[in-house]
C-alpha cells in the first residue's frame, strides 16, 4: 500500500531537518520552503535544495513572501536593524508577527491541490517563551481552522513531532536517524560561516554540546565559551 503524501516545512535548520526525518519514515515527502527576505535567504534556500536531494523528495516548492519586507517589524529581515548577538530572554527582535501561521497557511493551500494527509513542522515548545507561535495550543486550533476552511473531503492535520523536546533531545533523536546535519543552516545572519553569536546559532551550538556531539557546521565565533570554534 503507497504511503501518505506529507508535507514538510523545511526552512533550512536543524529542527526542520529533524522533523522531516521522522516524516520520512512514514510519508512520501513534499518539501516546501519561504522566502521572505530573511538575511540568511540565500543560505537557507541552498540548504533547502541541498536536503531535498539528499531525501529525494517527491516534490518540493519555494514560496516567495517578500511582502513581509514591507511589513517589517523584525531585525530578522529589517536591514537597518542588526540582529542582536546573544541568547535572547523574551520575545527577541527577530519574532516575525505571526510568521508560522501564515506559512502553515501557505501549506495547507498546497497540501489540498496535491492531496497531503499531513503537514509536518519543526515547532519546539522550549522556544514559545519568544516564539508564541511555537507553542502546543497554537497547533491545536490551528488543526481546528484547518477542519473548518477546507473542503469536506480534505483530511489534513499539522504534525508537531519535536514539540515537546529539548534541543539536545533532538539533537540525539537526529544522530540516530542518521541526518546530514551538515546540509543544515540555523544562523540568523547570512555569510560563508555561521556567526556563532546570534540567538540560534548560540541555542545551536548549546544544544550539540549538551547532547556530546559535535556540530559539523563551521562558525566565525563561539560566543557560548568566547572562543573560535575549533581553538
Amino acid at each position: 500500500m503507497e504511503r501518505p503524501l506529507g508535507i514538510v516545512l523545511v526552512s533550512g535548520g536543524m529542527d526542520s531537518l529533524v522533523a522531516l526525518a521522522i516524516a520520512n519514515q512514514t510519508h512520501r515527502l513534499a518539501l516546501i520552503h519561504f522566502n521572505y527576505g530573511q538575511k540568511a535567504e540565500g543560505r537557507e534556500l541552498e540548504a533547502f535544495h541541498r536536503i531535498s536531494e539528499f531525501y529525494r523528495a517527491e516534490q518540493r516548492l519555494s514560496v516567495d513572501l517578500s511582502y513581509w519586507k514591507k511589513i517589517g517589524g523584525t531585525s530578522l529581515i529589517d536591514q537597518n536593524s542588526e540582529i542582536p548577538s546573544g541568547l535572547s530572554d523574551g520575545i527577541p527582535t527577530t519574532y516575525v508577527p505571526f510568521r508560522n501561521a501564515q506559512l502553515v497557511s501557505v501549506a495547507v493551500s498546497w497540501g489540498e491541490v496535491i492531496g497531503a494527509e499531513a503537514i509536518f513542522i519543526g515547532a519546539v515548545e522550549e522556544d514559545s517563551a519568544g516564539y508564541p507561535d511555537c507553542r502546543r495550543e497554537f497547533y491545536t486550533a490551528f488543526n481546528r481552522l484547518i477542519d473548518l476552511g477546507t473542503r469536506p473531503s480534505t483530511s489534513m492535520e499539522v504534525k508537531t513531532p519535536l514539540i515537546g523536546m529539548k534541543k539536545n533531545e533532538i539533537v540525539k533523536l537526529g544522530v540516530r536517524l542518521k541526518v546530514p546535519f551538515e546540509l543544515s543552516w540555523s544562523c540568523y545572519r547570512g555569510g560563508p560561516k555561521s556567526c556563532g553569536q546570534c540567538d540560534s546559532c548560540l541555542r545551536r551550538l548549546r544544544a550539540f554540546r549538551e547532547a556530546g556531539y559535535p556540530d559539523p557546521l563551521e562558525y566565525e565565533n563561539n560566543l557560548l565559551n568566547g572562543t573560535r570554534v575549533g581553538d
